[in-house]
């Protein structure tokens, strides 16, 4: 529960002025229940359009990450933990082996403009 406080106070003073316009945080318990989208990336290519165009059923295409490298785990296409797949029954699911602290997930969340 430590990393829920530390991210509970980095909020707070990242984003002060949504926690003093409510008494008691009470708009910080507002954003915490707003949904976010969340994705792994296993890795990335840069192909031309011929390429692209070329790949058919049973094509590969290899990645520019390398066989058991960690995997990137976002929230609203920001970098949050880092991970390593693994076989949950019939589907796949990342066992998380590194989190990006709140204070650098605030930071990098405020470098977007607060875009999501």
């Amino acid at each position: 529960m430590t990393d829920d406080r530390e991210m509970r106070n980095a909020v707070g003073s990242a984003g002060a002025g949504l926690a003093s316009t409510q008494p008691d945080g009470e708009g910080l318990e507002r954003i915490l229940d707003l949904p976010l989208v969340i994705h792994v990336e296993l890795g990335n290519r840069r192909m031309r359009v011929s390429e692209l165009l070329s790949l058919g059923v049973g094509s590969v295409l290899d990645l520019d990450t390398a066989a058991g490298a960690p995997l990137g785990i976002y929230a609203n296409q920001t970098l949050i933990a880092q991970g390593e797949a693994v076989v949950v029954g019939e589907r796949y699911g990342i066992r998380v082996t590194d989190i990006v602290t709140p204070a650098e997930r605030v930071r990098r969340l405020g470098e977007r403009g607060g875009r999501l």
